[in-house]
């Protein structure tokens, strides 16, 4: 059946198709072109197909070819049979510029993009009759039987891409057998596929059990549980949370009804398999394993990549965002060659991390990616490079970027998704992160959004230490920008606050919200104690770094204010709150004196899309400090157009400055009319 939807798909484009599951093939108006029998042809035009930009000549001629006498010339053949199979009329689909090599596919079909642009899109928003078409292109290995004798780097990117693209087919088919109806026949063929594919997942395990459960088939259940025990048993994997979904949909059965979407007990500990065990894994955090980085270009492993990865774990684990897989299990797993995206499935997290670690000419080059695990989608991924001066100061470097993208991207992804549900079938996971998709917008019916789904995250699950956090800064955000109370408002926050660290004492965001808490309440010194004990926790701790320069930018130690606001971001240089680290900058530059350099940080910071008033302020205050009167007056007006009676005072009485400071800002405010 599956050929069939090939050979359908194949035969009713009209133009040029290539495939590249199974053996390569190029077909015109549905009659194959015949290609001359070279392997490395054939390995030549799936690579650059993949290539998401031009690629060098010698870089392919380095990845095909054995130092061969003429690899130029070589792969010059190989390119003019490409153009004869591929070019149109009056079009070039080999596109050379200077010494680099491309491919214009536009309107060409090639099944492996395809796979590829339903993964980079979301395979969860896939209709059912897409998955199918999808499912239908896989109708053999990426690339099958090319490998290439002396091609090391070729063959080691193949086994890349199959792995990726393998995880992409164990995706399309576990939302397959989510989305058909229940008696349809196909379910069952995918459901084995799937198995076949990812046979330590245990969400394909519980998903069989679900189904012959229904159909009445115990005994067939039981010999499958038997089996599927003994195959994880075999490499040492905990097949608990499975053994007890199994319990939990026998329970069901034997009950007077079976519901379509029967819910499975919770599992003690981390376990994925704690709701409907034919839907996918949500725990009550993300969940996240870095898989240990290869060193150098061959894949090999040990030495500073080792590590780097123990470091990245260990920092993560720190910032206690979300929940981080132990060294010791993603070790273990890589000595036994489990790729990333089965190690993920393994390990039933929501995210995997890989990188390699490479030194060369005279620069170390870091590359890393986060996958998705259940879509198989890249959400992040990135190259950091640096000279390697002093190794130890540049992996710290580096290290801190990486910590603080992942955390922040992976931040961003669940904003996203929890967005996209609606609000009374959020869990307190989702609520919490739905809060901050509010939170960040700095308006004040914004805010009261992002309170009410902090108030459902803490009351789902009294726990939540970064949901009282987020509590604390949406009391906070009101009394700052004087939208209520601030007397009452302030005692909410450090209400609030003080939860949080009940909660996790050990919780970098606990003691951030606390320490802006008693900034609110005028204990300036507790509040610096309790930030400086946020980044002590947690160094990569954007936040807290940020909220130090904050309050040492008023009244405190204006140069280390610089320092922090630097700090922040260089951590998380896309952070939402990117306007209040610039914002403290050019504050901490007043009390410097420096006003023209405070002016460039203070436009810098209102140029940011979600800068609030408060902000404006301190821009037209700097502005007017430094001489640059009309500049400073258009931002004058524009905050009249929203607080038509704001005075100086308004912009005094938000902060807390020492009196020299307010002196300042004074000065400013009398040049520019809001004195």
């Amino acid at each position: 059946m599956v050929s069939g939807v090939e050979s359908s798909l194949a035969s009713s484009h009209q133009g040029v198709v290539v495939r590249l599951f199974g053996p390569p093939t190029i077909a015109r108006d549905g009659v194959p072109v015949v290609l001359p029998a070279s392997r490395k042809l054939r390995a030549l035009l799936a690579y650059l197909a993949l290539a998401p930009h031009p690629v060098g000549r010698g870089k392919l001629c380095e990845l095909l070819w054995d130092v061969p006498n003429d690899p130029r010339g070589e792969l010059r053949w190989c390119l003019s049979k490409l153009r004869a199979a591929l070019d149109e009329p009056g079009r070039c689909r080999i596109e050379t510029s200077g010494d680099t090599i491309a491919l214009d596919l536009d309107g060409i079909s090639v099944d492996v993009l395809d796979v590829a642009a339903a993964a980079a899109a979301g395979i969860e928003t896939l209709e059912p009759m897409r998955l199918q078409s999808l499912s239908g292109l896989f109708v053999g290995d990426f690339l099958e039987g090319l490998e290439i004798d002396r091609s090391p780097l070729f063959n080691s990117w193949l086994t890349a891409q199959r792995r990726r693209l393998g995880s992409c087919h164990a995706a399309i088919l576990e939302h397959l057998v989510k989305t058909l109806p229940a008696d349809c026949e196909a379910v069952s063929a995918h459901l084995e596929k799937w198995l076949e594919l990812t046979p330590f997942d245990s969400s394909a395990h519980v998903a069989l059990l679900v189904r012959l459960a229904r159909r009445g088939q115990f005994g067939a259940c039981e010999d499958h549980l038997a089996a599927a025990a003994s195959l994880f048993q075999s490499e040492e994997l905990d097949f608990g949370p499975v053994r007890q979904a199994w319990l939990a949909i026998r329970a069901e059965r034997h009950c007077a009804t079976l519901p379509a979407q029967p819910a499975v007990a919770p599992v003690a500990g981390h376990s994925p398999i704690a709701r409907a065990p034919t839907e996918a894994a949500t725990p009550h955090k993300a969940s996240l394993a870095v898989m240990p980085f290869a060193e150098d270009a061959g894949g090999v492993r040990g030495g500073l990549a080792d590590g780097l990865t123990h470091d990245i774990i260990t920092r993560l684990a720190k910032l206690r965002d979300f929940f981080v897989i132990a060294r010791g299990s993603v070790f273990a797993l890589a000595e036994k060659n489990i790729a990333p995206e089965d190690a993920g499935r393994r390990l039933n997290v929501d995210y995997v991390a890989t990188g390699s670690v490479r030194s060369l000419a005279g620069r170390l080059t870091v590359t890393v990616e986060i996958v998705e695990v259940r879509t198989a989608r890249i959400v992040w991924a990135e190259t950091f490079e640096r000279k390697p001066e002093d190794i130890f100061i540049v992996l710290d470097d580096i290290g801190n970027s990486i910590v603080a993208s992942i955390s922040s991207e992976i931040e961003m992804v669940e904003r996203n998704r929890a967005m996209l549900k609606a609000p009374n079938s959020l869990n307190a996971w989702e609520a919490y992160h739905r809060g901050l998709w509010h939170m960040y917008r700095f308006t004040r019916s914004e805010n009261d959004l992002a309170r009410y789904f902090f108030d459902i995250a803490v009351r789902q699950d009294p726990t939540f230490t970064r949901a009282y956090a987020g509590l604390s800064f949406t009391h906070w955000q009101s009394a700052f920008q004087r939208w209520g109370d601030r007397d009452q408002d302030s005692a909410l926050a450090f209400e609030a606050a003080g939860q949080s660290l009940l909660v996790d004492d050990h919780n970098p965001a606990a003691h951030w919200a606390m320490g802006r808490a008693l900034w609110l309440r005028g204990e300036g010194d507790q509040s610096l104690l309790e930030l400086e004990r946020a980044v002590d926790l947690s160094p990569n701790f954007a936040l807290g770094h940020y909220a130090l320069s904050f309050v040492q930018s008023q009244s405190g130690d204006p140069q280390a204010a610089i320092g922090s606001s630097d700090h922040s971001r260089h951590l998380s240089p896309f952070d939402p709150m990117l306007f209040g680290m610039l914002g403290a900058r050019a504050m901490a530059h007043v009390r410097l004196g420096q006003f023209d350099e405070a002016a460039d940080w203070a436009l810098k910071a209102a140029a940011r899309p979600n800068a609030h008033v408060i902000i404006l302020s301190i821009a037209a205050h700097c502005l007017a400090l430094a001489g640059r009167l009309d500049e400073a007056k258009n931002f004058a007006a524009a905050i009249r157009k929203t607080l038509p009676d704001y005075r100086a005072d308004d912009f005094i009485d938000t902060f807390r400055f020492d009196r020299d400071a307010t002196a300042l800002f004074k000065l400013g405010a009398t040049r520019i009319g809001l004195a």
